[in-house]
């Protein structure tokens, strides 16, 4: 399938033609007809696989017929999680909708009232934003929902992580009943089943193998950590000899995040952190300076990294891991985007064994261990992976290293050895797709 066959607004055409793109994703060759249709939809797709064009390009296909209404009442809302992937729709609709006339703002906290004012106080298309922020406006009148024509939930599976169940129920509530309703996730566990059959209308189901069209163009490895400054040592060696682009590497916390920052800068990296204490405003300079290659080290934790979507990220490396295997592939879906190759590294420590084994599980896949010369670790690493693990998983367990003890420095340095997962093979993209 081709742009051409879905029968876009001639506008939109000329935009992604501008892209360079011909060829719509798995996501989007199978959402857009659906949503041009006026159905409601329910789209299971991982980070990378093209997701936000998935419902971009069908919504801005509707707003090119105009529909003048009251002010401050758009005709599309798109609710997001977090500030950084609110940004990254605000940015799709610029980008889609360069050659159309659409009225849009965004609706975010941390940030100013009075240009979301201004923006409200005037007849209006499309409405990205968080939730608290628009529930707020919603209290003060300055956001009308009476006329709304389209709501799209992106990432609804890390809303409702996040604590913003009944806040999403609040805000459609305002909402017509009579409205198409759009869920993006990347999980589709028993609460999100049941906020589906409240929100939707007999919604159509699109299921995308996200995990495998995102991670087969990873390679991905570990690298077990004695303790912190084991880690910091290994990831000293990595950023030396790695043909690194540039990188997120994610901490534990913010503290983690400023401290290593702070660390690497010190050693003359270009490196910045971003986190949920940052304003918005220094938020915004971090991912400006991100894209623009002015940042080649971004230190991030899980919640602030949501939405990146950067075309140079070569590597992601998990300087702690996740807490849930979800955020393992929400992580590494970091890099490796729209066809491109990537590669994912994970710093592992005795206490992780157990996570270890819940992310391999649910990837279905071994992490390879490789080992430094010098830099080896000195303890063992014991996963308690389920009977016939080894098996399972192609008998990539043999790689496992179990730890011994050594003599040597630290920090001598010599080449790495590495034991690459099969499934971890790079691909060539047959065309160009669109992956945002």
């Amino acid at each position: 399938m081709s742009f051409q066959e879905l029968n876009l607004a001639e506008p939109i055409m000329r935009a992604i033609e501008a892209c360079g793109y011909n060829t719509p994703t798995p996501v989007q060759a199978g959402s857009i007809p659906e949503v041009l249709a006026g159905r409601d939809l329910i789209a299971s797709a991982q980070t990378g696989t093209g997701k936000t064009a998935a419902f971009m390009l069908p919504v801005l296909h509707k707003l090119s017929t105009p529909n003048n209404g009251p002010k401050g009442a758009p005709r599309v809302l798109v609710l997001t999680p977090t500030r950084e992937l609110a940004a990254q729709v605000t940015e799709a609709t610029r980008t889609y909708g360069k050659f159309m006339r659409v009225r849009s703002t965004v609706i975010l906290g941390g940030m100013s009232y009075q240009p979301q004012f201004r923006d409200l106080s005037r007849p209006i298309d499309l409405v990205v934003g968080t939730p608290g922020r628009l529930i707020d406006h919603l209290e003060r009148g300055s956001l009308n929902l009476s006329r709304l024509e389209v709501l799209i939930l992106d990432e609804a599976d890390r809303m409702l992580d996040m604590g913003f169940k009944e806040d999403v129920e609040r805000i459609t509530s305002k909402a017509p009943t009579n409205r198409q309703t759009l869920l993006f996730t990347a999980t589709m566990d028993k609460t999100m089943t049941q906020l589906a059959s409240r929100l939707l209308n007999d919604p159509v189901r699109v299921e995308v193998a996200g995990r495998k069209v995102t991670l087969d163009q990873i390679a991905q490895r570990l690298y077990v950590a004695d303790h912190l400054g084991h880690k910091h040592r290994l990831l000293k060696h990595l950023l030396s000899t790695e043909p690194l682009n540039q990188a997120i590497i994610f901490a534990a916390t913010k503290r983690a995040a400023d401290d290593l920052a702070f660390d690497l800068a010190g050693q003359g990296y270009q490196a910045a952190a971003l986190h949920g204490d940052m304003n918005q405003v220094a938020r915004n300079r971090t991912l400006r300076d991100l894209r623009r290659g002015k940042i080649r080290l971004l230190v991030a934790t899980d919640v602030a990294a949501r939405g990146i979507d950067v075309a140079g990220i070569s590597h992601v490396i998990n300087f702690d891991l996740p807490q849930s295997a979800e955020d393992y592939v929400h992580r590494i879906g970091r890099t490796g985007r729209a066809g491109a190759s990537g590669t994912a590294i994970s710093f592992v420590s005795g206490t992780d064994a157990l996570r270890l084994r819940q992310i391999e599980n649910y990837i279905h896949l071994t992490l390879p261990q490789a080992l430094i010369p010098g830099l080896e670790p000195t303890r063992s690493l014991q996963v308690p992976h389920k009977k016939q693990a080894g098996k399972r998983h192609g008998g990539a367990a043999k790689g496992r290293y179990l730890g011994k003890k050594k003599s040597g420095s630290n920090d001598r340095k010599g080449p790495v050895v590495e034991y690459r997962s099969r499934k971890a093979g790079r691909r060539k993209p047959s065309s160009k797709s669109l992956s945002r």
